[in-house]
């Protein structure tokens, strides 16, 4: 399959590269969320017929590919169901238009999804909620595999949503089961949860998710719905517990970090963690001049806590505001989530690109290029995460063209996570044969790789290239005539890890 020439030699804005050997390999995680709850971005609309459905996949993906993302993070349980077979969970209804009834004809779109963006060199990281039993926009009744139908004493009603209950055990369980189940079966590079711990309070911003819990939310000053948890906590301080009820509820979400954490990493040590948590911080912590809903005393998500744990190979803070918005200033928020992170994990910001749109608040497409460039300028930020991928299939503005032009001008390999595993992959084998358009590679030895970095030199100039470790043969196009005269290839596993260089040749 021809490759074209690339014109980014770093993860920051394109320079022209030179020199006898090529530089490091650009890193950066570039990814885009994809929902499936409510349906905003996939499927379009429930109950579509299969085919359809596939073709809006391929269609993200090829988008996504296109702008030179390298992973996608789909949401895989929206509400305790599933888009894929599930033998814990009942079927999306906003998959095939009713809870529990299975896509006809029969396909897993889980699989759909991990094999078509593997072939694109994409990664795919499954997002699953962690919590949430039922979403407003439900329309049809809850299946009887259902949670809320299946173990009804550990859902509770809390406005318009179920919610399985942090503090019973079995609801935790539930969770963890789920997510290990899909590490288990499917061949996923990541396992993502959102911003959902305890809910939003119904009466402070954000309360209808935390998609929409964006502009200057409120400190809780408005009177607030508790959440009905009263019969595990009498529970807890009958059996001998101490801690008061806010800490305890911090326990429990706790305590279900840690245990995915560590059972991701037993079943397969490469498939990494990343947490969306709200961007804001608790309130004890915050830059002079922050403010702002507290997830820490509304969530009771001590996301500070994890990162100063480890129990998660990435964060990506949703740092939803601009950057001159100063009591939520993107820039401020960021070097308050960097200086929390004692433990070097990844620190990906989550960006708000859906908020280009037509209200009186939209963002700017520069909003959110101007929002890359802070994060390029820190040394320890190395990736982020768009939301949502609609915001870039529909080229809100122009922002989609205006990425690729300036902040995605050629593709990026994921950061490495060396407290994972270190050890590189062996080197590829090159063999080179000139044609009338440019170069064949042949490429073998490829054990352990997912990727292969191919630097060509055209002229004086490298350019750089990123393409799936499963090809065997690679062809390098010329460039308006100037033919690829240097190339110089690695391999590159589920880790990041990159193997020695290998010079091809000519």
């Amino acid at each position: 399959m021809p490759v074209p020439a690339a014109s980014a030699a770093s993860a920051a804005a394109p320079q022209r590269i030179t020199g006898e050997q090529p530089p490091a390999a650009p890193r950066e995680f570039r990814a885009a969320w994809v929902s499936t709850v409510a349906n905003i971005d996939w499927p379009s609309r429930s109950n579509l017929p299969p085919a359809r459905q596939q073709a809006e996949a391929l269609a993200i993906l090829d988008r996504a590919k296109s702008l030179h993302l390298n992973a996608i993070v789909l949401q895989v349980r929206p509400s305790a169901d599933a888009i894929y077979p599930s033998r814990l969970e009942p079927w999306s209804e906003f998959l095939t238009g009713q809870q529990g009834r299975a896509p006809e004809p029969a396909w897993d779109p889980l699989a759909f999804w991990i094999t078509q963006a593997h072939a694109r060199g994409l990664e795919l990281h499954a997002w699953f909620n962690p919590y949430r039993a039922r979403h407003s926009a439900a329309r049809t009744p809850n299946a009887r595999d259902h949670i809320a139908n299946t173990k009804p004493q550990v859902v509770r009603q809390y406005g318009k949503f179920q919610w399985m209950d942090p503090g019973e055990e079995a609801a935790a369980q539930q969770t963890l089961d789920v997510i290990l189940d899909v590490v288990r079966r499917y061949d996923i590079d990541g396992v993502h949860i959102d911003d959902y711990f305890y809910p939003y309070p119904i009466e402070a911003p954000g309360a209808n998710g935390g998609e929409a819990a964006l502009d200057a939310p409120s400190n809780g000053n408005k009177p607030e719905l508790d959440f009905p948890d009263s019969a595990p906590y009498q529970r807890y301080l009958q059996g001998g517990g101490t801690l008061d009820r806010a800490n305890w509820r911090r326990q429990n979400v706790n305590q279900l970090i840690e245990a995915i954490y560590t059972g991701i990493h037993k079943e397969k040590a490469w498939v990494r963690f990343g947490i969306s948590p709200f961007g804001i911080g608790r309130p004890d912590r915050r830059p002079p001049g922050i403010q702002g809903f507290s997830q820490y005393d509304k969530l009771y998500a001590d996301a500070e806590l994890w990162l100063q744990n480890g129990w998660l190979d990435y964060l990506a803070p949703q740092l939803y505001w601009p950057i001159a918005q100063q009591p939520q200033a993107f820039p401020v928020l960021l070097d308050y989530w960097l200086g929390q992170n004692k433990r070097g994990r990844h620190i990906w910001p989550g960006l708000y690109t859906s908020r280009i749109d037509d209200s009186s608040k939209s963002f700017t497409a520069d909003e959110i290029v101007q929002q890359v460039d802070v994060m390029r300028s820190r040394a320890n930020a190395n990736g982020h995460i768009h939301f949502s991928i609609a915001a870039l299939m529909q080229n809100r503005k122009g922002v989609s063209d205006q990425l690729k032009a300036t902040s995605y001008q050629g593709p990026a390999l994921v950061p490495a996570s060396p407290w994972l595993g270190s050890e590189a992959p062996p080197a590829p084998t090159v063999a080179v044969k000139r044609h009338a358009s440019g170069l064949s590679l042949t490429l073998g030895n490829a054990a352990r790789a997912t990727h292969l970095a191919i630097w060509a030199r055209y002229g004086e100039e490298w350019r750089f290239n990123v393409v799936p470790a499963g090809r065997s043969e690679v062809v390098l196009t010329d460039d308006s005539g100037v033919p690829a005269r240097s190339v110089v290839v690695s391999a590159v596993d589920r880790l990041g890890n990159e193997s020695p260089r290998v010079s091809a040749a000519l």
